[in-house]
């Protein structure tokens, strides 16, 4: 059995250090939703769009930031991200008062990189993707004495993804699955970490974009791949590797693990938008999108899902909009 990276203890202590900054986002069932993926499913969203961020990372940034001691704090702190994972740690910087600087590719969405500059970050652009920005991160930290936060390989970041299926569990406490998406795995070892406190019965299926495919190829490999590419527009999803705190995790804890098209992504925006569930951004998607595809073998079942975040660019959306997108 893999030594797992999150104790239900750490998952309670990022409970408890979370609950003065972020209130518990709603789970609602939609019938007009459960009625478009079928299969007599009774599908639970959880609203994770609703975090002061917008997406489920103001967790993770959090969880991190709080956890560090006031010499580390007094340092600063420094992330790689396309967006929401900077966002979630410069609110974090902005709570607690510690600096943050976020490492960010060249050409970057102009909406996030203002987004995250209004919470105080300092961008620092360079870089053609995610993985060569964490490379600038990691340079960076090492010349000054900054604490990295790291997207996915970092056991409190983990913990702060896991709040999102502890709420979720307690909200909707009869669920038979629960359907994640993947870009580090924060969220899919999280959801795991929970039910296995929780309710074991549970089971957890990881969902990723074919476009960036690497811990999916991996999982089924039963070892870690790259892909030399990432070309999503869902840039949560947006990673190259598998990461060594969540890949054994993954293995180990998800029933099953699917990909997803770009224009399966889509369509699952579309559904949230036309279903009454609200403004989604691809990687918030993904988990809708994989659970279409999973839904004949989920006939009958109450399933969880995760609407992870609501931050798409204007122009992407307008693309996704039409039914000919792919």
């Amino acid at each position: 059995m893999t030594a797992w990276p999150l104790s239900f203890a750490e998952l309670d202590a990022a409970r408890e250090r979370l609950r003065p900054f972020l209130t518990q986002t709603a789970v609602r069932n939609y019938g007009v939703l459960d009625a478009c993926i079928g299969h007599d499913l009774e599908i639970w969203v959880k609203h994770e769009n609703h975090q002061p961020t917008g997406s489920f990372k103001a967790r993770n940034g959090l969880s991190a930031t709080t956890a560090l001691d006031s010499e580390a704090r007094g340092r600063g702190v420094i992330a790689a991200s396309r967006g929401n994972h900077g966002q979630g740690v410069a609110l974090a910087g902005k709570l607690l008062n510690v600096q943050t600087t976020i490492c960010v590719p060249e050409g970057n969405s102009p909406s996030k990189n203002q987004a995250m500059r209004s919470f105080g970050a300092t961008l620092v652009e360079e870089g053609k993707d995610y993985d060569e920005s964490l490379a600038v991160a990691l340079e960076l930290a090492s010349k000054r004495g900054l604490t990295v936060v790291h997207s996915t390989n970092d056991p409190t970041v983990l913990a702060g993804a896991a709040t999102i299926t502890a709420e979720l569990l307690e909200q909707a406490p009869n669920l038979d699955a629960i359907v994640v998406a993947i870009g580090g795995g924060s969220q899919a070892v999280g959801a795991i970490t929970a039910v296995r406190q929780k309710n074991p019965k549970i089971r957890v299926f990881g969902v990723q974009a074919a476009a960036a495919s690497a811990i999916h190829d991996g999982y089924h490999a039963r070892e870690p791949r790259s892909t030399e590419s990432a070309d999503t527009f869902a840039d949560g999803l947006a990673t190259r590797h598998c990461y060594d705190l969540t890949f054994p995790a993954l293995c180990e804890g998800l029933e099953d693990f699917a990909t997803v098209t770009e224009a399966e992504i889509a369509e699952a925006i579309r559904l949230y938008i036309g279903s009454g569930c609200g403004l989604a951004e691809g990687a918030g998607s993904a988990g809708l999108a994989g659970l279409q595809k999973l839904a004949p073998r989920l006939t009958g079942k109450r399933v969880g899902v995760i609407l992870s975040g609501g931050n798409i660019d204007a122009d992407i959306l307008r693309k996704v909009l039409s039914p000919d997108f792919a």
